[in-house]
């Protein structure tokens, strides 16, 4: 620094009388040389001290872009000059230039990006001041463009996110500072510079895993922030898994503090998320490993969600979550799976506790909490564990049912207002989010698997029904795509086409065929009975005779072709002619509700199943039943 500079700002004046001076110098100048020698002048002024943002628009004004332009770029420098120390003068103005953030986003700046990129990887002297001085102010620069709107995408376009890769794995001068624009750059555009910079992308992470595997001091806690952010949103390359399981299993095999732990669950939850189990070597040491991962996983769960008043890290416990699915997953496979039958059964039990107190926190949550990412992340934890396991837990699941009935109905009335909050738990729990991808606002149905689902619930019933010994799993097929078919009701697959129509044939079958008239001794009329086939398994069948009436019901008014499909099978009328066969006494009022839910859609739904109904006995049948709601709906035209 000039040792002849007066102190960066006279208080007295309001202005710095040397910068004053060199700024009369460069205006005065009447060639390139005298220019160059006052714009060094210049520069060891502004590094003399700190200047105000009056200040550096004043020199942006007296040198403007022109001559910054000519440095940066010029192949002729003066006799005894190195042509880099021009480029380190021109790169010394633009960085003063960018510590303005309106002028960091000029396009006479976003343009020198590609060049300013390829300094960052210029060889030279590593001891020479100019060159260093260069590479500070060229991350300086670019540094301030990352901070501007579309300063991101500007980088990216211009190659940077390459050179600084490059410029980290040389490990030249530097290189902590490409390390860190790197770590900004991807958290703000990671699809864009996976995208455009791969190959790069994939070099610094074999770098940073194998130096991860290596340490042995602090630096691995370090990396353990680090590396979850240069994970690729592809495949991640073995021999960099194999580095990173092996360093999370020294660290997590030791006796560690919540600020080394967290780190380490939060990589080994992002790990898992992108590879399922398969970054997890077979054989012994992977088993341990894994009931190591979860076993940990569960203790955090229940150490930040059991005690009350305590300040939850949700993105602790989010990723905990992460490494609880991984474990639920393993438990429950049966070919391959990393764990053996004693270390299921043992992570069975620690899930449960781990899940018990998820339910006891979401028992705690008011109304003002339940648009919070966290509880979505809880409710989809409880979601994947009942997935598998429903009869642990079961009375505190129950006393859990109306908040999560309430959840589900609140987030899926008011989409709009909640519709990133699937976004907001990937990021709690730092994992890829797809571009682009909306959420469509219901916690509990927030994916296209489902109809895969019903495409398969759909072709499978026909074939169900029709087997003998399989009425059970026929009525929980057609149960459960009957409750889908209400939810899914806009979906092209049930509009109409063979495969809805074959399984609402179906469905009818299984609906209508659990009753019949049966004559007793003594009696001129018969009563309602159940059929031969469902009288054995009725105790298993009727919560699911009963669920799939109800859900048929609710499907009528949404598929407008439904009730002429069901006229004609006959159903409505059948139905009727059963109960005008049967004495009332003998229909209990849970089948009356039903049988009546059934028929007033389909009569409200279609002007031909009113009249064949009408032909039926309709009326007469729905007064001896006491159905006011079908007696009504039958009298109207």
């Amino acid at each position: 620094m000039a040792s002849d500079c007066e102190p960066a700002l006279n208080q007295a004046e309001g202005r710095n009388p040397t910068l004053e001076r060199y700024l009369g110098a460069l205006r005065e100048a009447k060639n390139d040389s005298e220019q160059f020698a006052a714009l060094l002048l210049v520069t060891k002024a502004v590094k003399a001290g700190d200047i105000d943002a009056k200040t550096r628009r004043r020199i942006f004004d007296a040198v403007g872009f022109t001559f910054p332009n000519r440095l940066l770029t010029t192949k002729e420098a003066p006799d005894g000059c190195p042509d880099h120390v021009l480029r380190a003068l021109g790169v010394a103005l633009l960085a003063c230039f960018c510590s303005d953030p309106e002028l960091a986003a000029h396009t006479q700046v976003l343009n020198k990006i590609p060049i300013l990129s390829t300094f960052l990887t210029a060889r030279g002297d590593p001891d020479d001041a100019a060159r260093r001085s260069m590479i500070d102010d060229t991350y300086q620069c670019l540094t301030a463009v990352a901070g501007t709107p579309r300063g991101p995408r500007h980088l990216i376009a211009g190659g940077t996110v390459s050179a600084l890769c490059q410029a980290y794995l040389g490990h030249g001068y530097g290189f902590d500072q490409a390390l860190a624009l790197l770590v900004g750059l991807l958290a703000a555009a990671e699809t864009q510079c996976w995208k455009e910079a791969e190959p790069d992308l994939l070099a610094v992470l074999r770098g940073l895993s194998e130096d991860f595997q290596k340490a042995e001091d602090a630096s691995k806690f370090e990396l353990c922030q680090l590396l979850p952010l240069f994970l690729p949103p592809t495949t991640v390359p073995s021999e960099c898994l194999r580095d990173l399981q092996a360093g999370l299993a020294r660290i997590l095999g030791s006796k560690l503090s919540s600020w080394q732990r967290n780190p380490a669950l939060k990589l080994a939850a992002r790990l898992a998320h992108a590879c399922g189990s398969d970054w997890i070597p077979a054989g012994s040491s992977g088993s341990k490993f894994l009931a190591l991962l979860v076993n940990l996983a569960c203790v955090e769960v229940r150490l930040a969600l059991e005690e009350s008043g305590t300040e939850v890290k949700e993105d602790v416990v989010t990723a905990c979550y992460a490494l609880m699915e991984l474990g639920i997953q393993e438990c429950t496979r049966c070919e391959q799976s990393l764990l053996k039958e004693p270390q299921k059964v043992q992570l069975v039990s620690i899930m449960k506790e781990a899940i018990g107190a998820v339910i006891h926190y979401l028992l705690q949550v008011g109304p003002e909490k339940q648009k919070e990412p966290f509880v979505f992340a809880s409710v989809r934890i409880l979601g994947a564990w009942l997935a598998e396991e429903t009869s642990s837990l079961r009375k505190e699941v129950c006393q859990l049912l109306p908040f999560l009935v309430r959840y589900a109905k609140t987030l899926y009335e008011e989409a709009e207002e909640a519709n990133d909050l699937s976004q907001q738990v990937a990021t709690l729990a730092i994992s890829p989010t797809t571009p682009g991808s909306t959420w469509p606002g219901d916690a509990l149905r927030r994916d296209a698997c489902f109809t895969s689902l019903m495409n398969t619930l759909m072709t499978s019933l026909p074939a169900l029904v029709q087997q003998q010994g399989r009425l059970l799993l026929a009525a929980n097929v057609a149960t459960l795509g009957l409750l889908m078919a209400r939810l899914l009701s806009t979906s092209p697959a049930l509009q109409g086409t063979p495969a809805s129509r074959g399984f609402f044939a179906a469905a009818i079958l299984f609906l209508s065929q659990s009753h019949v008239a049966r004559a007793t001794p003594g009696s001129d009329q018969a009563v309602l009975a159940l059929s031969p086939d469902y009288e054995g398994i009725w105790a298993d069948l009727q919560e699911l005779w009963f669920l799939g009436m109800q859900a048929f019901t609710g499907c009528v008014p949404l598929l407008p072709w439904l009730a002429p499909a069901a006229l004609r099978s006959r159903w409505p009328q059948e139905l009727l002619q059963l109960l005008g066969s049967v004495s009332p006494n003998s229909v209990k009022p849970e089948m009356v509700a039903a049988y009546q839910g059934v028929l007033v859609e389909l009569a409200r739904a279609n002007r031909l199943c009113r009249e064949a109904m009408r032909l039926q006995a309709g009326e007469e049948t729905a007064s001896h039943y006491r159905m006011a709601a079908l007696e009504q709906c039958l009298s109207e035209p």
